[in-house]
């Protein structure tokens, strides 16, 4: 079960480390926000740059939220695995008649 652990470790680790190494800049990616903030931007303003952070802001609340309810599905699982075996083992223990 260790080794499988490290494994998957591994696994999440080298995934972060590659989109690490792939990150290119965050840009508005619609024609209407892009125009909006280039303009802006030519303007002197700096909308542009917050309008960037809205979109990261929006694009990061899906993954939290499935991160969140991926880590309460396995934490319950496993405390149901814990309880399954718990009674297994009992039953074991219980002298038969």
């Amino acid at each position: 079960m260790l080794a499988s652990r490290s494994k998957w470790i591994v696994i999440f680790g080298m995934t972060i480390l590659l989109l690490i190494l792939c990150y290119t800049g965050v840009e508005a990616q619609c024609p209407m926000c892009r125009m909006s903030g280039e303009t802006n931007l030519k303007n002197g303003g700096t909308a542009a740059a917050g309008l960037n952070k809205g979109i990261i802001y929006l694009l990061s609340i899906p993954y939290i939220l499935f991160g969140t309810v991926s880590y309460l599905w396995w934490k319950n699982r496993k405390q149901v695995k814990e309880q399954e075996l718990k009674e297994e083992i009992e039953s074991l223990l219980v002298p038969m008649i």
